[in-house]
C-alpha cells in the first residue's frame, strides 16, 4: 500500500474539506476550546473563496472554511513555507470572514468568533513551543480580551509525540500530519485504531486518486521544492548585498558625523571620539537600510524566478509576500 502525504494541497483538502466528521474531530483537537459546551458537533462547509464586496479590493482563497450551528467560523490552512507576510495574510483572511457575517442594518452583537487554524510545515519562531495561540489582549492586563478573532499557528517540524501534556486526539492528528508520506510502508497501529484517523488514512491511499490527480500531486511537490530553492538562493544573495550596502553607507555616514562632532569639541579629541560614535550609529542605520533593500531585491528576484517557472500568481504572492499587482507588473 502506497500513501500520499496529507500536507499536500490535494490530500489536505480531500481529508478536511470533504469529510465534516474529520474536520470536526481535527478542530476539536487543535483549537483551544476550554469547555465541553464550546466543542463543535456539526459544521457546514463554506466557500473557500473570500470575495470582497468591492471588486477592486483583494480576493483570496483559503484551504478549508466552515461554520457551526452557533455561526462560529473556522478557517484551516496548510502552509508549506513561512514568509514574513504570512501572518498578515492570515489576519486579513480572518478579518474578512468576520466582517462578512454582518449585513447592513444588523447589530454588531450578532457577530460570531472566527478561528484561524494554521498548520505550518516550517519554523518561524525562536520558541521551543510548537503551538502558538494569539488573541487580541490588553497590554497591561492580558486577562482583558477583545473577543472575535483567534489565531492558532502550529510549527509542525517542532512537534514531538513526547509532549504528554497534550490531549490524545491532538497528538494523533499531528502524528497523522507529520508521520505519513510517500515513504510510509505501514501506518502505526495506534493511529489505525482510532476510527477518525483510520478514515483519514484511507483517504491518502494512492489508489483513491486518478492519474491526473497524481500528476498534480507530484507537480505540487516539484513546485514547493523549486520555490524553496529559489527563496533560499535569493535570500542569501539579498543578505550579502544588504550587508555590503549597509557597511558602505555606514562608513560614509559615520565619517561625516564624526567630523562634525569632532570640530565642535576640538580637533584632536573630537576626531577620535566623533568618528567612533559616528561609525557605530552609521553602521546600525546603514545595515538596517541595506538589509531592507536586500530583502526587497530578494522578493522581486524570487517572484521573477517563480513567474518564469509558470508558478501561479497567488502561490507566488504567498511565498514572497508581494501583492498580485506587483507580481503581474514583473
Amino acid at each position: 500500500m502506497r500513501y500520499l502525504s496529507p500536507k499536500a494541497d490535494l490530500t489536505f483538502k480531500k481529508v478536511f474539506g470533504e469529510h465534516p466528521d474529520l474536520v470536526i474531530s481535527f478542530l476539536n483537537a487543535l483549537l483551544p476550546l476550554e469547555t465541553p459546551e464550546e466543542e463543535i458537533t456539526w459544521v457546514e462547509y463554506l466557500t473557500p473563496e473570500l470575495v470582497p464586496l468591492n471588486p477592486l479590493r483583494k480576493y483570496s482563497i483559503v484551504d478549508v472554511r466552515c461554520k457551526d450551528r452557533r455561526g462560529r467560523q473556522f478557517i484551516v490552512e496548510m502552509q508549506m513555507m513561512w514568509t514574513s507576510a504570512y501572518k498578515q495574510r492570515v489576519f486579513f483572511n480572518a478579518s474578512k470572514a468576520y466582517v462578512s457575517q454582518l449585513d447592513k442594518g444588523y447589530d454588531y452583537e450578532l457577530l460570531q468568533p472566527v478561528y484561524s487554524l494554521n498548520l505550518v510545515n516550517d519554523t518561524f519562531s525562536d520558541s521551543e513551543n510548537y503551538y502558538h495561540d494569539f488573541q487580541i489582549v490588553e497590554v497591561a492586563d492580558t486577562q482583558e480580551v477583545i473577543e472575535g478573532l483567534r489565531f492558532i499557528f502550529v510549527e509542525l517540524p517542532k512537534f514531538s509525540p513526547r509532549n504528554y501534556g497534550d490531549k490524545k486526539m491532538k497528538v494523533l492528528w499531528l502524528r497523522f500530519l507529520t508521520e505519513i508520506d510517500e515513504h510510509t510502508l505501514e501506518v502505526p497501529e495506534e493511529l489505525m485504531e482510532n476510527p477518525e484517523i483510520n478514515k483519514a488514512v484511507v483517504q491518502l491511499e494512492e489508489s483513491a486518486f486518478t492519474k491526473g490527480q497524481l500528476l498534480g500531486y507530484d507537480k505540487f511537490w516539484d513546485m514547493v521544492s523549486t520555490a524553496k530553492m529559489h527563496i533560499s538562493s535569493s535570500r542569501r544573495e539579498g543578505m550579502e548585498k544588504g550587508w555590503a550596502i549597509g557597511l558602505e553607507a555606514g562608513l560614509v555616514e559615520g565619517r561625516a558625523k564624526g567630523l562634525v562632532e569632532g570640530r565642535a569639541e576640538g580637533l584632536a579629541e573630537g576626531l577620535a571620539e566623533g568618528r567612533a560614535e559616528g561609525r557605530a550609529e552609521g553602521r546600525a542605520e546603514g545595515l538596517t537600510e541595506g538589509v531592507e533593500k536586500g530583502r526587497a531585491e530578494e522578493r522581486l528576484a524570487n517572484a521573477g524566478n517563480l513567474k518564469r517557472l509558470s508558478v501561479p500568481v497567488e502561490t507566488i504572492a504567498q511565498a514572497t509576500g508581494l501583492s498580485v499587482e506587483e507580481i503581474e507588473r514583473l
